[in-house]
């Protein structure tokens, strides 16, 4: 079972990402008596909020330490390790969902194929996560800093999948879903933390962003992404995230 995420700091520091995604939970709309995959739900909570509409939710995860936190946090709730890109569960769902995961997967058209088969005939796949744009001031800054400490990045470098509204709801299709409904905003969203939530937020994703910077120098470069950022990001001593998100709802054909 492998872990590369520090779930204890992120259920401490990093509430919002849960908190700004129940939207989501709205759009989805969980019945009572509907089997509901929460794809990537890190450490439950969204996976609560719709076991509460008096749906049947089982919590997956790819990551070790979130699904244990999860089991933890709600040991009602039933939770598995699987990896998004490439699960095959027995049961079938009336709806998957998934908040803030997508972008982390870049084998995009296996997750669609795998949601597809995972659904029952007529089930929705409703989601959201990065787009185009999402966190760009925040990694420009990172490229400049990991240059200027002699680590070469381009500005094209990124460790996530932020594809256009157009390339996704066009793998979407691809993968035999009707697309119902897609959104792409802007959703400047305040960090955790006061003056040290750029600093959390930096370090809870460290893992991905600086892959060979050591812990030595890590501090460093996080001192200097902070400066860059300060005048852009920061204001009375608040960090916000410059987040783009997309949210859509696609669904399987009642018949194949």
């Amino acid at each position: 079972m492998t872990t590369t995420w520090n779930a204890e700091a992120y259920d401490a520091n990093h509430a919002y990402i849960w908190n700004l995604a129940r939207g989501v939970v709205d759009l989805l709309d969980p019945q009572p008596g509907e089997h509901i995959l929460d794809l990537g739900c890190g450490t439950g909570h969204l996976t609560a909020a719709i076991a509460a509409k008096s749906a049947t939710v089982l919590g997956m995860d790819s990551d070790a330490a979130m699904v244990e936190q999860s089991k933890q946090n709600y040991p009602a709730i039933e939770f598995v390790q699987r990896d998004g890109a490439d699960f095959d569960l027995s049961e079938r769902f009336d709806a998957v969902f998934s908040s803030a995961v997508l972008h982390w997967i870049p084998q995009a058209a296996w997750v669609a194929s795998n949601v597809y088969r995972s659904l029952k005939p007529g089930g929705r796949f409703v989601a959201e996560f990065g787009t185009r744009g999402n966190v760009q001031a925040i990694l420009s800054a990172i490229v400049k800093a990991m240059n200027g400490a002699g680590w070469h990045r381009t500005d094209d470098w990124t460790p996530w999948y932020f594809p256009t509204m157009g390339q996704y709801l066009s793998l979407l299709e691809d993968a035999r879903f009707t697309v119902e409904f897609a959104q792409r905003f802007e959703r400047p969203t305040p960090l955790d933390g006061g003056e040290d939530g750029l600093r959390n937020w930096l370090e809870i994703f460290a893992h991905r962003l600086f892959p060979e910077v050591g812990e030595r120098d890590r501090p460093a470069v996080e001192r200097e992404v902070e400066r860059l950022l300060r005048p852009v990001l920061c204001r009375d001593g608040l960090w916000t995230a410059d987040y783009v998100r997309l949210r859509f709802v696609a669904r399987k054909a009642m018949r194949e």
